[in-house]
């Protein structure tokens, strides 16, 4: 039996084909806007994850364990001519104080591989600790006093539980018997948790629980500074130039597509042009904030002068024909009319541009600011490292503390860089004019 022939069949209508394809499409929309969606709470969600990684390892940095100690500040090894001479009391033998206290606390450790132990529970910085607090009030001399002293990073890590007690000896850097020396401790309210105030006031250090951010924030802060000084007037002088007074000519063409070009170079290759030019050619001194800036300088200028320009491209044409109109010079009507209205938008271009250059560190690398530098510095020609080095130096540091220390840098590296950020929002929300 032969099939009906689908000549006879009746024409679908227009309408319906119209329907069918509006389906198809509303189909694909939802599915883009799905796929978009999931995309973004992804991104969300890695981001929350990456927060919550950093905070979760680095919040207990912003704490460091104490030990109390009842302390005698013994005349006889403190100061033993009683001159009160404060280049004696700087070179005195702190350290036998502790053990002297030590050894009334723990009378019955007694031998000398558990007298180093119990001492090592101690940071290093302990005896300098002492030294501060005499060179501040020689009258403690001869006095017994309650005294919190800094603890190692080990038992650091271990009170706030880091270190696990309950593993075998063998696979903790804690003994049994120093476990047993802080529980006694524990129990007897000797051992608290305090504000790490060293994190923020001291340079880095080779000991954990000694090593602080302020040598590099501060090496930040003026790097930051002259870069500003350096880049911002630059930037702003070139845009105006090229948006405002260049000849339209393959001269111009060829310098515009070259800015637009070095702001996608690698920043590396400013740190070697660094290296070669204002090092190895002009002799500025490597690790230093100096060098830093300059580098740093060349890497920001284009996104500067990019966002200088669409700044000054957002100025109505108006503006410039009714200052001319009146009899302004091109440089005045620059200066007094069109500058004032731009300088909005160059200003959060120059906070983007810094904020970038706060987070860079593969160019500091090449000039030298990787270098330990444990002082901090007083200018802009001081050797100092800034926070992302520091942040990649005592990543690649094998003690736990260090993991800790690393994790609060990248918080305070990221409250930074959120503040300048929220501060460029703010900025272009409270001056910007809508034409």
């Amino acid at each position: 039996m032969n099939k009906p022939s689908s000549a006879g069949a009746p024409p679908r209508r227009a309408i319906d084909i119209v329907n069918a394809s509006l389906k198809r499409r509303y189909a694909r929309e939802r599915r883009f806007r799905l796929i978009g969606l999931t995309a973004v709470v992804m991104g969300l969600l890695f981001v929350a994850l990456l927060f919550a990684d950093i905070i979760g390892k680095g919040h207990t940095a912003f704490q460091q364990t104490y030990i109390q100690l009842p302390l005698t500040f013994d005349a006889g090894l403190i100061d033993p001519k009683g001159t009160r001479d404060p280049e004696t009391l700087r070179s005195a033998n702190y350290n036998a104080l502790i053990r002297a206290a030590l050894r009334d606390v723990y009378p019955d450790v007694t031998e000398r591989r558990d007298i180093r132990a119990l001492g090592s529970m101690f940071s290093v910085g302990a005896p300098s600790q002492l030294r501060d607090r005499i060179l501040a009030n020689p009258d403690l001399i001869g006095t017994t006093q309650e005294v919190w002293l800094l603890a190692d990073d080990d038992i650091d890590m271990l009170i706030k539980g880091y270190i696990d007690r309950d593993l075998p000896e063998s696979e903790r850097r804690v003994k049994d018997r120093t476990v047993e020396w802080v529980e006694r401790l524990e129990a007897e309210g000797r051992i608290e948790k305090r504000f790490n105030t060293i994190f923020f006031t001291h340079g880095t250090s080779r000991e954990p629980e000694l090593a602080g951010i302020a040598g590099a924030l501060m090496g930040t802060f003026y790097t930051l500074v002259l870069t500003l000084l350096l880049s911002f007037p630059i930037g702003v002088g070139a845009a105006v130039y090229l948006e405002e007074f260049a000849p339209r000519n393959r001269w111009t063409d060829l310098i515009e597509v070259n800015i637009n070009n070095l702001a996608a170079v690698p920043s590396v290759i400013f740190g070697l042009l660094g290296l070669a030019v204002f090092i190895g050619l002009f002799g500025v001194p490597r690790s230093t904030p100096l060098v830093a800036s300059l580098v740093l300088s060349l890497m920001t200028l284009p996104i500067m002068i990019i966002a200088s320009r669409a700044a000054l491209k957002s100025v109505p044409p108006s503006i410039r024909e009714a200052a001319l109109g009146v009899g302004a010079s091109p440089l005045q009507t620059q200066f007094h009319h069109v500058l004032p209205l731009a300088m909005p938008g160059m200003l959060t271009g120059a906070i983007i541009g810094m904020a970038h250059a706060l987070g860079e560190t593969a160019p500091l690398l090449m000039i030298g600011m990787i270098a330990f530098i444990v002082d901090i510095p007083s200018g802009f020609t001081d050797a100092a490292t800034v926070l992302p080095v520091q942040i990649f130096l005592w990543a690649d540091s094998p003690e736990r503390a260090f993991v800790e220390r690393t994790s609060a840098a990248i918080m305070v590296l990221l409250a930074f860089l959120i503040l300048m950020n929220l501060a460029a929002v703010l900025l272009r929300r409270r001056f910007e004019r809508r034409w």
